[in-house]
């Protein structure tokens, strides 16, 4: 009982099988069409040349052709990478550009007879370049970074805090800075560290493309300044002010390993005789022209006070 049980399993297994490659051979005689990319490659590049775009290094192609012809482009490595050399398509003045038929042509090298190129993607293919000259600019963050809320970016340090680009003279001339891809952290406490892409700039290439950049952060912290001497500006030779008190106080915020660095002589406080001289009134105005960097809402404890004008002897 079990031979014949295993004669009839053999036996199906058998026609299975042959129906199995029957089908498939019916399937791959069928004709169809399917998106194949191709990588692509500008070479011949001289020593002095700097490629300054991203060429597009993949071309999709839409490619009508029988199964059992297509499995082999999608499955084995024989349509290769397409190799553009430099000096047939260099249009010179820092450009290049292949065509749509040059790019047909390109490809159809590569396939059987009967393949036919439906669609290609994109149809034309562009590249810029220079003759090495590059210029040294300075690296900035963009985006939202935001410590938490009794915090502050006391420092930002770039590694490296700037990056050579190699571009047209006409773009060299007017790139003063390269920003970052936009950034998105917020409530943080301890110094953040990030590792990012510079944002793309057309036609221009940038060495190194990936920076790290180092947020310190400080605790925000009130404060009072004492004793900042009030200085008179616009004040005519021989004429001398004086004020009552003689001296300011400023109210600000900063971070608390900096207030411990602070002195009065870091903030300015004026008084203007111009002013004084044409309102008449019995009290002059105080205006804080001066702060250090990193400071934060300072404001004067008072805006006005009692002043005398005398001849200076």
């Amino acid at each position: 009982m079990f031979s014949n049980v295993n004669k009839q399993f053999l036996v199906f297994i058998f026609f299975l099988f042959l129906s199995g490659i029957f089908w498939l051979v019916i399937t791959l005689n069928e004709t169809y069409e399917k998106d194949i990319k191709i990588p692509a490659q500008v070479v011949g590049i001289p020593k002095n040349v700097v490629l300054t775009s991203v060429p597009t290094d993949t071309i999709r192609v839409t490619i009508r052709e029988k199964g059992w012809v297509m499995l082999g482009y999608l499955y084995t490595d024989q349509l290769g990478t397409i190799q553009i050399p430099f000096k047939s398509y260099d249009r010179g003045r820092g450009t290049g550009v292949v065509g749509i038929n040059e790019l047909k042509r390109m490809i159809e090298q590569r396939l059987e007879v009967s393949s036919k190129i439906i669609a290609v993607k994109p149809e034309r293919m562009e590249f810029s370049y220079n003759n090495g000259e590059c210029r040294r600019v300075p690296i900035r963050w963009a985006g939202r970074v935001i410590p938490d809320q009794l915090y502050f970016i006391s420092h930002v340090e770039y590694l490296p805090d700037s990056v050579d680009i190699y571009a047209s003279r006409e773009k060299l001339d007017s790139i003063r800075v390269v920003y970052t891809e936009a950034l998105n952290y917020v409530n943080f406490r301890d110094t953040l560290t990030v590792e990012c892409q510079l944002a793309h700039l057309n036609d221009v290439k940038i060495v190194p493309e990936r920076v790290q950049i180092r947020f310190h952060t400080d605790v925000l912290t009130e404060e009072t300044m004492s004793n900042i001497p009030i200085q008179c500006v616009n004040l005519p030779a021989g004429k001398v002010l004086r004020t009552f008190p003689r001296y300011a106080k400023v109210h600000f915020v900063a971070g608390a390993s900096q207030i411990r660095n602070l002195r009065a002589e870091d903030f300015k406080v004026v008084a203007d005789y111009h002013e004084i001289e044409l309102s008449h009134k019995e009290k002059c105005n105080l205006y804080l022209r001066e702060v250090p960097q990193g400071v934060s809402r300072a404001t004067l404890n008072t805006k006005q006070v009692d002043y005398l004008i005398e001849e200076e002897e």
